[in-house]
């Protein structure tokens, strides 16, 4: 039996594998690998930081710094997963970055706050990861399927919000009367047809790339029709050197909270990532070997996102479309991730990449978004289609879906609170969450 330089033999592995997890390419597969997985994470990882820069209007400059200490980050973090230090991280061909999920309560913690009470949540909120990886056996019968498609579908829904205010021009749009012109909704619309025209391509190398054309036609547009200017940057600098809490950290505990709650869920995602992971890796899925495995990697999710508040960014997670792309390429070795690492590191140590896509015009930034945000509801309506909808489950439903978006449609509901008591439950997220895992927890209906 031949073994290619990690211990795996080839009848180990899945036969639709071309590399196993612990085989080290050639360098030219390697590369093309690596590029590939790039492709399909690069504008997941610096939009989140992009509409969260525009929600929170900050000025150009920090904006830029913030997309490359994402990218800085993500690299960390992937670099951890693939490699695992001691207990922290899967082992497992794992891409980490920015996630979407937290994007409604961050913007909620900097404005109430600013970016020192963000990141203060980041890392005092990515404890709950840490406690859940030890507990995981038990976790999973407190934060069911059913309670994680609701939350999922509730992440979603809330974002739309976002993704159809960039869509109008956003906040300086609304500052200058120009919210919701035919300019802007033309070029959101524009965005948004391009996505779906060439995601329905069946070439897959179109198919996995439509976003990033999206984005480019969108952004080529703008440039045509003058929303873009490049004079507006000084310059491009050398470098853009991490500098740990660089624009300082507060403790805020509502915005700790809300944070808090959606690193609970993002843990039992990373599970599920972990576990589909493994199994395309060829992998076990049950036993000793696969716990430490998955408890490895949500621990790594929690200290990631600690050192991404560090270093100026924010909360980190598996990203799930990777585990298509290991099925696309064959390349399951954890090696790849090596790469891909090193490729994120040297985007976010050099500033002209974040100045570029800072200066995108936030309809189009919106006209892709309003996409993604749908579809991370609709997986989360699926979450929730594929378990039993009985008596309970629909109570469950219900009440979490009611005072979650009641919070989301209706924010003056909460007007004649506490501060305190206002700044946790402004999110729909956190209110739906919460009403979830009680609702699940503590109904009890006897099926006849």
């Amino acid at each position: 039996m031949e073994n290619r330089g990690g211990g795996e033999t080839l009848n180990e592995k899945p036969k639709e594998l071309i590399y196993g997890l612990e085989e080290r390419p050639p360098l030219r597969d390697t590369l093309f690998a690596a590029f590939q997985h790039l492709l399909a994470i690069f504008v997941a990882i610096i939009t989140p930081p992009l509409i969260i820069a525009g929600a929170l209007e900050l000025d150009l400059d920090t904006t830029a710094f913030l997309v490359s200490m994402a990218l800085f980050v993500s690299g960390i973090a992937t670099f951890i997963q693939c490699h695992k230090l001691g207990p922290v991280g899967s082992g497992l061909l794992c891409v980490q970055g920015t996630s979407f999920s937290f994007i409604g309560p961050i913007i909620a913690a900097g404005l109430s706050g600013g970016l020192p009470a963000i990141f203060g949540a980041t890392i005092a909120g990515s404890f709950v990861e840490f406690f859940v990886s030890r507990m995981l056996k038990y976790m999973r019968k407190i934060i069911t399927p059913l309670v994680s498609g609701i939350v999922v579908a509730l992440i979603g829904m809330s974002l739309v919000k976002v993704g159809i205010s960039a869509c109008c021009g956003g906040e300086v749009a609304k500052a200058d009367g120009t919210f919701g012109s035919l300019e802007y909704i033309g070029l959101a619309a524009l965005v948004l047809v391009v996505i779906i025209f060439f995601n329905r391509s069946s070439n897959k190398y179109l198919r996995m790339s439509s976003i990033v054309i999206g984005l480019v036609v969108g952004y080529l547009v703008s440039w045509a029709i003058g929303l873009v200017n490049f004079s507006d940057i000084q310059n491009y600098g050398s470098l853009n050197i991490p500098v740990p809490f660089k624009y300082g950290i507060s403790f805020n505990i509502s915005s700790i909270i809300s944070l808090g709650i959606v690193y609970l869920i993002t843990a039992i995602e990373a599970y599920g990532d972990i576990t589909a992971n493994s199994l395309i890796s060829g992998q076990p899925v049950e036993g000793d070997k696969f716990m430490n495995r998955a408890s490895g990697g949500i621990l790594a999710d929690g200290v990631n996102s600690a050192i991404a508040g560090v270093f100026n960014s924010f909360p980190n997670s598996i990203f799930a479309q990777n585990n298509g792309m290991i099925q696309l390429t064959g390349v399951a070795s954890r090696y790849v991730g090596y790469f891909i690492a090193g490729m994120l590191v040297l985007l976010g140590l050099f500033p002209a990449v974040g100045l570029l896509f800072s200066l995108m015009p936030e309809p189009v930034l919106g006209g892709a978004t309003l996409l993604m945000f749908g579809t991370v509801a609709a997986a989360g309506i699926r979450i929730i289609a594929s378990q039993k909808i009985n008596r309970k489950a629909t109570l469950v439903i219900a009440i979490s879906f009611s005072l979650g978006l009641s919070v989301e449609l209706v924010p003056e509901m909460l007007s004649q609170l506490p501060e305190g008591v206002r700044s946790v439950f402004s999110s729909g997220i956190t209110t739906g969450g919460l009403t979830a895992i009680l609702t699940n927890a503590f109904i009890r209906i006897k099926e006849s």
